[in-house]
């Protein structure tokens, strides 16, 4: 199950990052001189992603499950509140990650994408806090 995890994980990360260099429109804007996010965009949306694919409607539950089992993938992991508000302002990266064909990700084969019929990574109303 490891393994089929980091490989999703690693499909959708490069997925989005194609994406994001696609498209840099999509991408957060950053001022050219400042601190760099410690998570990148690509990263953030693969979290999200990952998420609601394996069905977890609490962020700190989330965050929880992925410091103890995907600490190796993500070396930084926002705490709920830096990661609720990241999320929230990557809506449209995020928007279009979850509307490719599944064919376009490769992803198509996964066990993970055929149980799920959530179209969402979040629960309704989610980033309206």
């Amino acid at each position: 199950m490891k393994t089929e995890l980091d490989s999703l994980a690693t499909a959708i990360y490069v997925k989005t990052d194609d994406l994001l260099k696609d498209s840099p429109h999509l991408a957060s804007w950053r001022p050219a001189v400042g601190i760099t996010p410690q998570l990148a965009d690509a990263e953030l949306v693969t979290l999200a992603v990952m998420q609601a694919m394996l069905g977890f409607a609490s962020e700190a539950r989330w965050l929880r499950h992925a410091r103890s089992h995907l600490r190796h993938l993500f070396p930084y992991l926002p705490k709920q509140r830096g990661y609720n508000k990241r999320l929230c302002k990557a809506a449209e990266p995020l928007r279009r990650v979850t509307r490719l064909p599944p064919y376009l990700t490769g992803l198509s084969r996964s066990p993970a994408t055929r149980s799920s019929d959530c179209s969402s990574p979040w629960p309704s109303g989610a980033c309206a806090r």
